[in-house]
């Protein structure tokens, strides 16, 4: 076991292991605090160490810990009515999503998905919200949207999150919906990625060592949530839900106009 670990980090520098562990702990600050987010920080570093194809599974495995960990408070304050049907769409649609990714440009959705997120961050940011709780098919349109683009582009949390930000209802309750959409956008990209051979020993190994880490990052923003942090929780989501859309729209250009 111990000459599996070493052939896993032999070829990283003492800088690559440490901008990697304060990325995962970063991570796991972002996820325990606002419910999302973790897995774009995980990914931009990974990718520049590992490239793209293992950094996803890294990420998917690193958010595992974290989880565990916001489930059992997640499905005690989150509504059922809003992650039901946003869930099942999610988990229905995703195949999909991974059909999609092999004959369609995934770019072109990220952008699409990042310029959507953008404009309903600025609605929100300057006071709108759905004036009564979403229908159903609401929901299941926005879990689909989000089924969609993970499968397709790995990005699907915005799309949900969008929708738990947009109605009313406590920070508690915010955050909750918001862990149960992107638990259910985390465990749907499980299986295509076993599938398609991502889960090496090297990844599940990272993956598994950047645990501990972000389990601790993540014990850090459910404890600074429960303390002063809910009172700046929806600026907080909003903010990381522009930066987070920035981001992606800009790493979607690039790998697009890329020669």
């Amino acid at each position: 076991m111990l000459e599996l670990i070493a052939s896993a980090v032999e070829a990283l520098s003492w800088a690559e292991i440490t901008v990697l562990a304060v990325a995962a702990v970063l991570a796991g600050f972002l996820r325990g605090f606002v419910g999302f987010g973790g897995a774009l920080v995980v990914i931009m570093v990974a990718s520049v160490i590992f490239g793209p194809i293992m950094a996803v599974g890294i990420s998917s495995l690193s958010g595992v810990s974290s989880t565990i960990q916001l489930l059992p408070s997640a499905i005690r304050l989150a509504e059922r009515r809003f992650v039901v049907p946003l869930v099942l769409a999610t988990f229905a649609v995703a195949p999909l999503g991974t059909w999609v990714l092999v004959v369609a440009d995934p770019e072109i959705m990220k952008m699409a998905i990042s310029v959507f997120v953008l404009i309903a961050v600025t609605m929100m940011y300057r006071g709108w919200r759905l004036a009564t709780p979403p229908a159903w098919t609401t929901l299941v349109g926005a879990g689909a949207v989000a089924g969609l683009v993970q499968g397709a582009a790995g990005v699907g949390g915005p799309a949900a999150v969008t929708v738990a930000l947009a109605q009313g209802g406590e920070p508690a309750q915010q955050r909750a919906n918001v862990i149960g959409a992107v638990t259910a956008l985390s465990i749907c990209n499980i299986p295509p990625l076993w599938f398609m051979g991502v889960y090496t020993v090297e990844v599940v190994i990272l993956g598994a060592m950047t645990f501990p880490l972000y389990s601790g990052g993540t014990w850090l923003g459910a404890r600074f949530f429960s303390g002063s942090g809910h009172r700046i929780f929806r600026n907080a989501a909003l903010i990381g839900l522009a930066v987070l859309g920035v981001v992606t729209l800009g790493i979607a250009l690039r790998d697009h106009f890329a020669v």
